[in-house]
């Protein structure tokens, strides 16, 4: 099995966390969309959590854009689920976001 382009996650300590630690808050995002039948929340936010967790590097700048387009202006998560689990969420991948292009300046 060929491996993918770039360096693995355990390389990019920072990025891994930052990924790991939104993965848990899309874990709570999910279960609370479930339990209050949000039904389409839970849909878009349900491969979120394994996707953060496992994705290479190459593909969590995608993912979390993604994730963060659930904050849109006009339809947003926060309308649907509470701001104690959609603020550290937002946090949590702008975090990521930021570890990502800090990473990509390095070269």
């Amino acid at each position: 099995m060929p491996r993918e382009a770039g360096p693995a996650r355990h390389e990019r300590p920072a990025i891994d966390e930052a990924a790991l630690t939104a993965a848990r808050d899309a874990d709570k995002l999910l279960e609370s969309a479930r339990e209050r039948g949000a039904d389409r929340w839970a849909a878009f936010l349900a491969d979120l959590p394994d996707r953060l967790r496992d994705a290479p590097i190459a593909d969590l700048r995608r993912i979390a854009v993604r994730a963060r387009s659930a904050y849109g202006l006009k339809d947003s998560i926060r309308e649907a689920l509470p701001a104690e689990l959609t603020e550290p969420f937002l946090a949590h991948l702008d975090r990521l976001l930021r570890a990502l292009a800090k990473d990509a300046l390095k070269g």
